[in-house]
């Protein structure tokens, strides 16, 4: 297995060398060079390697919670914390922080819902903030004070 794997990855390797010294020259116009054969194909390529590194990365992820209950038991309670963090912030976003038609005049259309969408976003964030800090806080107290 790890050799055919090593030999997709040098003739992925040596495609996109070839490739690379057919991109568009700085001269080209961009939507010209858009059309390119070989920014495509670089792309394509790219877009592969991501897609193998996500499918091996949650499959790994999927057999080490399913091997390991206390594991599978700890990551089901932060999601579940985070759930609950996520409802707090939809419930103190209002949606009404904006101006509606202040933003259709500058011609950004948008609806109450989306401002309470982006308002539940910035919440969360600043919650996460506030429990990263603390925790890391917490983890230096508790450092000094255990010495």
């Amino acid at each position: 297995m790890n050799k055919i794997v090593k030999i997709v990855l040098a003739v992925l390797g040596l495609i996109s060398a070839i490739l690379w010294y057919q991109l568009p020259g700085q001269d080209m116009p961009a939507s010209e060079a858009v059309q390119s054969g070989a920014l495509t194909g670089m792309f394509t390529i790219t877009y592969i390697l991501l897609a193998v590194a996500v499918v091996a990365s949650l499959l790994f992820t999927l057999i080490n919670l399913i091997a390991h209950p206390q594991k599978l038991k700890k990551t089901l309670i932060t999601i579940g914390v985070f759930l609950v963090l996520l409802g707090f912030s939809w419930a103190i976003s209002t949606g009404s922080d904006v101006n509606l038609d202040e933003m259709a005049r500058r011609g950004i259309p948008t609806t109450e819902d989306t401002v309470k969408k982006i308002g539940t976003g910035l919440n969360l964030f600043f919650v996460l903030v506030i429990v990263a800090v603390g925790s890391m806080l917490w983890g230096g107290i508790k450092k000094m004070t255990s010495k």
